[in-house]
């Protein structure tokens, strides 16, 4: 299992770096345990989605609220059905032109080909800091 989740991992970023929500959904199953922790009262996008739309909804609504500057992916750890992606952002907040700069991980479970559990976690209060 672990020779086949690093090219999925990889697959993931590469279609959030350049196709459609709907395609980003794709790769998730439909009853994916999504979450990304923050203030979810100042910043719109982030908390829990359900299935494959809200998945392409939260993709939708970063295209739509923020720019990104920088996503660096710096490495991919695979054990089993799992992989851990660490990394730096830069993203610009659309309305009020803040600059969020955040190290980042992405903690991703797989299940027959699929991305069945997802967390990412980041500087939430930074995010939070430049969404004001």
């Amino acid at each position: 299992m672990t020779d086949a989740i690093r090219p999925a991992v990889i697959e993931f970023f590469r279609r959030t770096a350049c196709e459609s929500p709907p395609d980003i959904s794709a790769l998730f199953s439909e009853d994916v345990d999504w979450h990304v922790a923050g203030d979810v009262d100042a910043v719109s996008w982030i908390g829990r989605k359900t299935g494959r739309k809200g998945v392409a909804e939260f993709y939708q609504a970063i295209r739509d609220l923020i720019v990104s500057e920088r996503f660096e992916v710096t490495e991919i750890l695979v054990q089993g059905n799992r992989a851990i992606a660490l990394g730096e952002l830069e993203s610009r907040v659309k309305s009020t032109g803040k600059l969020i700069v955040s190290e980042f991980a992405f903690d991703l479970t797989f299940r027959d080909g699929l991305i069945v559990r997802f967390r990412m976690f980041e500087d939430s209060f930074a995010v939070a800091q430049a969404a004001v």
